[in-house]
């Protein structure tokens, strides 16, 4: 799993390996694959993660969206998927809860984005619906295949279908949170080993950084 959560200084975080791959399997096509294949993520002059970029997604209203959308705002980004059984509904649960806290102890708002990573089964109106059971102000995006295989690839996300039969089967992926600054550029990201209370904190001490 590629993460960088501790928050710590570092001038370059490498991961080496031998065929290090991101699948999309009903077409076969890898967007990162390589054999004995390294990928440096440099850091910028204030150790921020080399990653993120452009994207063209839909949201839940089947509204053209792009990175630039949010730009001049604090986001909060999550790639899921609305079937997921387990992991999905706890991260999506946690950040309706950082919405909260941040809010109501911070005054602080953020937009919390969701990016499915399996648009073969979540329309816009699937998208939704699912949200809408967490928080409504979730801003859900969806898109062709094509689309969703480009936005992980520029924030590193790794999925793929396990346990295919079908139209039944699971997605597995990295279950990483992005916390963006109002550039769009990624500040931080989190894995799940943080409970709500702790991501609020650690968002308001990126926050706080930047206004100095």
């Amino acid at each position: 799993m590629l993460l960088y959560a501790d928050g710590k200084p570092t001038a370059v975080l490498l991961i080496a390996g031998t065929g290090l791959y991101v699948h999309y399997n009903d077409e076969k096509r890898a967007i990162l694959k390589g054999s004995e294949q390294s990928i440096v993520y440099e850091r910028n002059n204030v150790n921020r993660p080399a990653i993120g970029g452009p994207f063209k997604l839909f949201d839940t209203e089947n509204n053209s969206v792009t990175e630039s959308t949010f730009q001049g705002n604090w986001v909060l980004m999550y790639f899921g998927y609305t079937s997921s059984p387990d992991v999905g509904p706890e991260e999506v649960k946690k950040m309706a809860d950082v919405i909260k806290v941040l809010e109501s102890e911070y005054n602080f708002k953020i937009k919390p984005v969701f990016i499915s990573i399996d648009p073969q089964r979540d329309t816009c109106a699937q998208v939704k619906a699912y949200l809408k059971e967490f928080d409504p102000r979730i801003i859900g995006l969806t898109g062709p295949v094509s689309s969703v295989r480009q936005a992980a690839q520029e924030y590193r996300v790794f999925f793929r279908k396990v346990d295919e039969e079908g139209q039944d089967y699971l997605v597995e992926s990295s279950n990483n949170m992005y916390l963006l600054d109002p550039n769009m550029e990624v500040v931080r990201f989190f894995g799940v080993e943080y409970d709500a209370r702790q991501l609020a904190d650690a968002i308001m001490m990126e926050v706080n950084k930047a206004s100095r």
